[in-house]
């Protein structure tokens, strides 16, 4: 065989066995074999230094997200809208109340200490619970099956000037017991003996609330929370001065502005009810300054 032909037949060799080793050996890189399906694992809710969880847990009823309500520093009112997370966590939370009737949920609210209350609640922590409770009635949920406590403490997370999620549920079944029952009947008579009373000024319709009375508004708001065929009574009252007609519209004003006042605190309009009885029911000598003062007020109490 001439040299030329050996040389073409190792061509040859060379072409044939370079393309069978790359179709063994090269003809699958680059393809990625399939993997096979795992399962998904949800996001849980954790701890850390950044956020405080929203965090419902209690009585067979679970339910957590990293996201929570809040409230700007020095403020109760919760900052709307909520994320989707909490609104369906609130949903779930309807959803089981519904379907359990005993079930009632504390809902404690916090306050740092270098806070202000502008508030007409004891303290602004409560108030801030009493705008969570608000806004679950809002959407659906039982005000019967709340309960509101306020606390004040020494710090909370913050970011900026909002607090994160400065309140806290505690879930518990409604006791029905005699005992319970006794306790309520305390409270309503500890209400009527010292009923909530709002003074107004001359011709005016607008209220200041102290202490004592913060503490009256959380009584009542307690008990109608517990006693849930509770109901109000909020009666005008007026001093002598000018005609007697007129005085009836305005002492049924302070009665529908203190109404009002309450239902915004979370007590359903249908459970308050209204009457004036204008200047027929003083309390107070009308002919002294004094006496007409005390007299321009509407009497709270649970009938």
């Amino acid at each position: 065989m001439s040299k030329k032909a050996l040389y073409l037949l190792g061509i040859a060799i060379t072409i044939i066995l370079g393309t069978f080793l790359y179709l063994k050996l090269c003809c699958n890189c680059g393809v990625t074999e399939p993997k096979a399906d795992t399962e998904k694992v949800p996001p849980t809710a954790i701890k850390s230094d950044n956020f405080v969880p929203f965090v419902l847990n209690g009585s067979g009823f679970e339910y957590q997200t990293n996201d929570n309500l809040k409230f700007l520093k020095n403020n109760s009112a919760l900052i709307q809208p909520v994320s989707d997370s909490i609104a369906i966590g609130i949903e779930n939370l309807k959803t089981f109340l519904a379907s359990n009737p005993k079930q009632k949920v504390t809902i404690t609210g916090y306050a740092t200490s270098d806070e202000t209350n502008t508030t007409k609640f004891e303290n602004l922590g409560l108030a801030r619970a009493n705008d969570v409770k608000n806004f679950f009635v809002s959407k659906g949920l039982a005000s019967s099956q709340f309960d509101t406590k306020g606390e004040i403490i020494n710090s909370w997370k913050t970011s900026a000037d909002t607090l994160l999620g400065p309140v806290e549920y505690k879930f518990e079944t409604a006791d029905t017991t005699s005992a319970a029952a006794d306790e309520w009947s305390v409270l309503k008579e500890k209400i009527n003996a010292n009923p909530l009373v709002l003074h107004f000024n001359t011709n005016k319709s607008s209220l200041n609330l102290n202490e004592e009375d913060k503490q009256k508004v959380s009584d009542i708001l307690k008990y109608l929370g517990a006693v849930k065929d509770a109901s109000v009574l909020i009666v005008g009252h007026s001093d002598n001065v000018g005609n007697r007609d007129a005085n009836i519209v305005l002492a049924e004003k302070r009665a529908e502005f203190s109404k009002n006042y309450l239902i915004k605190n979370g007590i359903e309009a249908s459970r308050i009810a209204t009457e004036s009885k204008g200047p027929d029911e003083p309390i107070g000598d009308n002919s002294t300054t004094e006496g007409k003062a005390s007299n321009r007020r509407t009497v709270i109490t649970i009938k």
